[in-house]
């Protein structure tokens, strides 16, 4: 039996009866597909993907590797192709601006990130925002973006939420979730507030392992629910679960935990709930992600996100084995009687519901285009910097040259690689970078020196990092102080509460906005 076959009429499994499999309805293979959305590869359609859409798959989320930067109409084509197969799919994207954005990952994000926004505390600018993000998603045919991230950081440790959060205070996430929310659901592009119940107090990476949330479920409700009522209560139109557990709801993964759902459909949502990644090793590397997406469905989730098939983790699959692995076991568990038809139905229909609120007719109005189409991004993110100087502040102003030390230790697993977006900001001095990841101390030490004492004049020292909280990255940041006293750090990570005791420029993320906008703070100075 082929794949194709799958997609059609799957065969019985062992263990089911007869009797029981007579009872069953004839759009299953429908009806399954309809809770399912997966990734593929490529920037156009494959095959197998057409005949699953065909066959009522509710949809897929893009990836950076489904974008051609070089083809500006590449996406919308791309997204009417899947439309053509399945009018009603549903499209998502990863699309929160700042740091993670799949539209525009080779170049950066032009909108500021959640940590610039709630470090300005502007709702009305958050909103704007948001209209920002629903303009490029519709325009690419896309009509859910899975955004914004409603997590409170209350642990500065956070590997995976950090500067995609608002903040830390639970009243200022709630209101700039609202304002988000609204901002990007008037363009008719369904948000999705994520990571439910709240990841935002882990020291794990759910993407590559368990996280875990030692806190009560009263301190939950004090600190980590209330920005996701916030978007119930502004008509969020999607929610996302999290791979986290809470020990007083029990000891699986909110994901497949019923109590995390009952807890949600509690505070008033009747929208669609999206599980995170099933790929992620919260549920790959447990229960794998075909029982993963039975268990998430009786829970209570609605559709069920397969992953990313490019992820290392993923390395000897293709993209169609990741969807028909959830398919099948999703299938054997329906015709077991262990997945109730009735639980698809009710997913299925909620689904289908969002699908259709995102085709009505969008009603901007003019004046508020208009607006929109005048905010300078670059300036609004460069209002966010915090610039902490112990003396006065260091300028880009009659810099021959510039030698920036990129001390950063890694990526975030949401975000992805990126480039130096901020090397690309500074082309305009002759900016010579040092990756200090790849070089001994001592080797920066000696290229500072040079700089130092170039003939030309000497340059202008920044140093890129994107956590305080990492040795690694303040080993590199003391030895450039110490070689080049007037050097600035860069702070793409989160900015501490009281001000540094050294030069720092705190851009609460690493986007192409934000890098311009430190070059932009750099030459006002």
């Amino acid at each position: 039996m082929t794949s194709s076959d799958l997609h059609h009429a799957p065969l019985p499994v062992n263990g089911s009866s007869p009797a029981f499999e007579s009872e069953l309805p004839a759009d299953l293979p429908r009806l399954i597909n309809s809770v399912i959305l997966p990734g593929f590869v490529g920037a156009t359609v494959p095959q197998w993907l057409e005949t699953a859409l065909g066959n009522g798959l509710a949809g897929v989320v893009y990836f950076s590797h489904n974008i051609d930067p070089d083809a500006p109409e590449q996406v919308s084509a791309l997204s009417a192709a899947i439309r053509a197969a399945n009018p009603s799919a549903v499209i998502g994207v990863d699309e929160e601006g700042g740091n993670v954005t799949r539209l525009q990952a080779r170049d950066g994000s032009t909108i500021p990130g959640a940590a610039a926004l709630g470090a300005l505390n502007e709702l009305a600018t958050t909103e704007a925002a948001g209209r920002a993000i629903g303009r490029l998603c519709r325009e690419a045919g896309i009509n859910l973006t899975i955004a914004p991230v409603a997590d409170v950081n209350t642990n500065p440790l956070n590997p995976v939420i950090g500067v995609r959060a608002f903040g830390a205070d639970t009243a200022l996430v709630s209101v700039h979730t609202a304002a988000a929310v609204t901002g990007i659901q008037t363009l008719g592009v369904a948000a999705c507030a994520k990571h439910f119940p709240g990841h935002g107090d882990t020291v794990a990476d759910s993407h590559m392992d368990t996280a875990r949330v030692e806190l009560s479920m009263a301190q939950m409700s004090a600190l980590h629910l209330p920005p996701f009522q916030a978007a119930v209560d502004a008509g969020v139109a999607a929610m996302m679960s999290a791979h986290i557990i809470i020990p007083e709801l029990g000891e699986a993964p909110a994901t497949l935990n019923p109590a995390a759902s009952a807890l949600l459909r509690d505070m008033g949502y009747d929208g669609v709930l999206i599980t995170d990644a099933l790929d992620m090793a919260a549920v790959r590397a447990t229960v794998g992600p075909g029982e993963g997406g039975v268990l998430a469905l009786l829970a209570g989730n609605d559709l069920l996100c397969v992953g990313n098939p490019l992820n290392a983790y993923t390395t000897g699959r293709d993209d169609e084995s990741c969807y028909t692995e959830v398919y099948d076991a999703l299938f054997a568990a329906a015709i077991s009687g262990r997945l109730p038809v009735e639980v698809l139905r009710r997913a299925a229909a909620r689904v289908q519901a969002l699908a259709q609120w995102s085709a009505g007719e969008v009603t901007t109005s003019l004046a508020v285009k208009e607006a929109d189409d005048d905010v300078d991004w670059v300036s609004v993110a460069a209002r966010a910097c915090r610039f902490d100087s112990p003396s006065a502040k260091p300028s880009l102003a009659g810099a021959g040259s510039v030698t920036l030390v990129d001390a950063r230790t890694g990526h975030n697993m949401a975000a992805g690689p990126t480039e130096n977006f901020l090397a690309t900001a500074l082309n305009g001095y002759g900016v010579t970078t040092l990756e200090a990841a790849e070089l001994s101390g001592a080797e920066v030490e000696v290229a500072l020196m040079q700089a130092q004492a170039d003939p030309a004049g000497s340059s202008t020292v920044l140093v890129l990092i994107d956590s305080l909280a990492s040795a690694d990255q303040l080993e590199i940041l003391e030895l450039a102080f110490a070689t080049a006293p007037q050097a600035v750090c860069i702070n793409a990570g989160l900015a501490p509460e009281s001000p540094t005791g050294f030069a720092a420029i705190h851009a609460h993320g690493f986007s192409r906005v934000t890098a311009q906008a430190v070059v932009r703070v750099l030459e006002s100075a």
